[in-house]
């Protein structure tokens, strides 16, 4: 037994790839400012698209929440953990997104292995977007089912691989992001829909990032006055970016929540989410309806910053969300400009390899509505600053 050493030579390697990840330690709630070392940044990298994560009243929810219900759930839903502000909040969801019932899971990540899982095994068939999510990747991969990718957004591959599965037996589910995480793009819904029911496939979309930031009152980019159950039979959703909060839920019809409750394991073997979550979730469901001044901000803070990124000539992916890409292309430039950035008071996480593909490393600048127009005016000329970086490299 030689201990670890093969894992420490693959660190060591990522190292000197320019991959290795480090974690920063945040000293201030969430919000478009954060304090790191002792110092306040302006915070340009969360999902926090509302800027809900400390809104007042959905901290006073969740203390409520803590005096009502305790600090935890003590159990899975399915033993003794599933409280009625769970109830409410599944209820509270479900008619949020124009569906029969829904389901809260602990993440994201436990939501989509546990629904591909649940419905998947040996001798069915998924279909995912090449850029979708690890965790949808990881679901499809796990599941047993036979896997193809489609290339990113193009019906032609994915309507070529159903079609290679035509005259096979078993179930088809094509798996796609709503809105992509790391390029800020949407999927092609109305052409996936069509797809679907001309091969008698399941669709399953995850509007992690769309939720509370596209649609009418925020419903997402799957519109329940459009997309139906048989239109998108399997919707995913988180509530840690717009809604502020933590957790995940999967809406749809009363039989594949039912088959869920009984097969996904990430949902049957998990602790349940506090019931405080619930409360201060709920709260933050009712600010996200009601409160459209955010999606006017948050959508002029694009198009401002758009304009601006044209301006001094940056490379910028085309994307009408909150997630704006600068692509830089080199590990290397990714973590020289991130930071620069942060000495001129601007945090931006770079991303590089294997969270996107090879030579597309990049900032993953993030928009939200509690920024300010002068917020966004001062990223643009650090931006600009650091122009010599992004063409010395390029």
């Amino acid at each position: 037994m030689t201990g670890f050493s093969d894992i420490e030579q693959r660190l060591q390697e990522r190292e000197r790839q320019n991959r290795y990840r480090r974690r920063r330690v945040i000293e201030s709630p969430q919000g478009r400012t954060l304090q790191i070392d002792g110092r306040q940044v302006l915070n340009f990298c969360s999902n926090d698209y509302l800027g809900l994560a400390n809104d007042a009243r959905v901290r006073a929810a969740f203390k409520q929440g803590i005096d009502d219900w305790g600090a935890g759930s003590g159990a899975a839903h399915l033993v003794c953990g599933h409280s009625k502000p769970h109830h409410e909040l599944e209820d509270a969801m479900a008619e949020f997104t124009g569906r029969p019932r829904c389901l809260l899971f602990s993440s994201g990540y436990a939501a989509n292995l546990g629904v591909i899982n649940g419905l998947l095994s040996v001798g069915d068939h998924v279909f995912e977007d090449r850029l979708n999510h690890a965790s949808l990747l990881d679901g499809g991969w796990i599941s047993r089912a036979g896997f193809q990718w489609f290339e990113h957004s193009d019906v032609d591959s994915l309507s070529m691989r159903l079609e290679s599965c035509a005259n096979m037996e078993g179930r088809k589910l094509i798996v796609s992001d709503g809105t992509f995480s790391m390029d800020g793009d949407l999927c092609r819904l109305e052409e996936i829909v069509r797809l679907g029911r001309q091969h008698g496939a399941w669709v399953m979309i995850d509007d992690a990032h769309g939720f509370g930031v596209h649609g009418i009152d925020g419903r997402g980019i799957v519109e329940p006055d459009r997309y139906g159950i048989d239109d998108v039979q399997i919707l995913i959703g988180t509530l840690g970016k717009a809604f502020g909060t933590h957790g995940a839920f999967v809406a749809g019809s009363e039989e594949l929540i039912e088959t869920l409750i009984q097969k996904a394991r990430t949902y049957i073997f998990s602790t349940a989410l506090p019931p405080s979550i619930a409360v201060a979730t709920l709260t933050s469901l009712e600010i996200l309806r009601g409160e459209e001044w955010r999606r006017d901000r948050l959508r002029n803070h694009v198009q401002r910053f758009r304009h601006g990124a044209e301006q001094i000539g940056l490379t910028v992916v085309p994307s009408d969300s909150p997630i704006q890409p600068v692509l830089v292309g080199a590990e290397q430039a990714a973590l020289s400009i991130s930071a620069e950035l942060e000495e001129l008071g601007i945090l931006v996480t770079p991303i590089r390899p294997p969270t996107v593909p090879d030579g597309t490393s990049r900032l993953r600048i993030t928009l939200t509505a509690g920024h300010t127009e002068q917020d966004v005016d001062h990223l643009l000329s650090a931006l600009d600053a650091c122009a010599a970086t992004v063409q010395a490299i390029a």
